[in-house]
């Protein structure tokens, strides 16, 4: 005697909502990797200015000058990295159509060894290989050979902008803190402040990424603590000698 669960939901349906979330967690990921980029960055530019003066402008311009070159150079770095990314996936499938073209049937042998490393027996696997290449020859070998999804390649300009503003939205927080904080406790709250910035970043990129979360936070703080208390050092080495 069978069980059948019923189910409204059709399994394509939910093939293609669990794709997207998966995209939308790796963009999640990158933004709070970026935004962390932009809060480490900037504070430690503010903080190693402020030890080296007390000049409330110069701190400022510093720090709006550490955001606009960390925003820029971001979104450039993601651009070009994408974009080389998404050449390479190009001519991957170009060069697929070329085989599948020139030699379908060695083609179709190539899957299904692939399906056979992937724990298929040698009949399944043929079987699977052939009714594969029957539907989308292409999408089958782009995906079981080199991990690629024709349809959901790569964009350079979505990851641009993302870093920018993800490094953008990280930086302000160090840069109002030391812009409107008191002068007697501009640094402490500055520290204080991105500390727990840091400790939120490091919970929430450990969530995305199911990883321990306490190890997660205290790598994130101990890290930007350790920036922030070099340029602080730095800053105020410099500044004795000014």
């Amino acid at each position: 005697m069978s069980m059948e669960i019923g189910t409204d939901e059709d399994p394509q349906h939910f093939h293609d909502d669990f794709g997207d979330m998966s995209g939308r967690l790796n963009w999640l990921r990158a933004g709070v990797l970026g935004a962390n980029d932009g809060i480490v960055s900037t504070a430690g530019v503010v903080v190693g200015v402020a030890g080296a003066t007390d000049d409330h402008g110069a701190i400022l311009l510093a720090g709006i000058a550490a955001l606009v070159a960390g925003a820029l150079s971001m979104g450039a770095g993601e651009y070009v990295s994408v974009s080389t990314q998404r050449d390479s996936e190009r001519s991957i499938l170009t060069l697929e159509a070329m085989e599948l073209e020139k030699m379908p049937e060695t083609e179709q042998r190539e899957l299904a060894l692939m399906l056979e490393d992937k724990g298929l027996s040698a009949e399944t696997a043929a079987l699977a290989a052939e009714e594969m290449t029957l539907h989308d020859a292409l999408r089958a070998h782009a995906d079981i050979e080199f991990g690629i999804d024709p349809d959901a390649l790569t964009n350079p300009w979505h990851a641009a902008w993302a870093s920018m503003v993800a490094f953008t939205v990280g930086a302000l927080l160090p840069l109002l803190m030391i812009a409107f904080a008191p002068e007697s406790v501009r640094v402490l709250a500055t520290v204080v402040s991105v500390t727990l910035a840091l400790a939120l970043t490091g919970y929430v990129s450990a969530g995305l990424g199911f990883s321990p979360r306490v190890r997660a936070i205290l790598r994130t703080v101990a890290g930007g603590l350790l920036a922030m208390g070099v340029t602080y050092l730095i800053g105020m080495a410099a500044g004795t000698q000014l």
